[in-house]
């Protein structure tokens, strides 16, 4: 198995949350580890899947997800080079959690679709006025 990034917590209550959040942490990890819950999938797959996710980021992410152990990655010798990811046994052990995740977002999704305020722009005859 790969050797653990995440090494030291202070083991305070919440050490253990603490832990578990360091493997998922980031936007894209869950949302990756939730579309291979559905099975093994190579790169392009995955980018097709989340068109939001760059080339760089998604290489990024399944790189941190394999190094803590919750992908794998196959590389097959042919050419041209095919590469697929799947979920380890210990990322399988976040199957729950992940569901879990995608459930709440959907019972909660009129949260994520109402606009956000927009910052109001400075009126430059108030700022002149606090300024003097």
């Amino acid at each position: 198995m790969a050797k653990r990034r995440h090494s030291r917590f202070d083991c305070n209550p919440g050490c253990a949350v603490e832990a578990a959040i360091s493997l998922i942490d980031g936007k894209w990890k869950c949302v990756i580890l939730h579309h291979l819950l559905k099975g093994t999938a190579r790169f392009n797959e995955i980018r097709r899947l989340v068109p939001a996710l760059t080339p760089r980021i998604l290489t990024h992410q399944l790189r941190d997800l394999e190094i803590d152990g919750l992908v794998i990655r196959t590389v097959y010798a042919q050419v041209p080079p095919k590469v697929e990811y799947s979920l380890s046994d210990l990322g399988r052990t976040l199957e729950p959690i992940i569901r879990a995740l995608g459930t709440w977002g959907t019972e909660h999704m009129d949260l994520f679709q109402r606009q956000k305020p927009s910052h109001p722009v400075p009126d430059p005859q108030s700022t002149l006025a606090m300024n003097s």
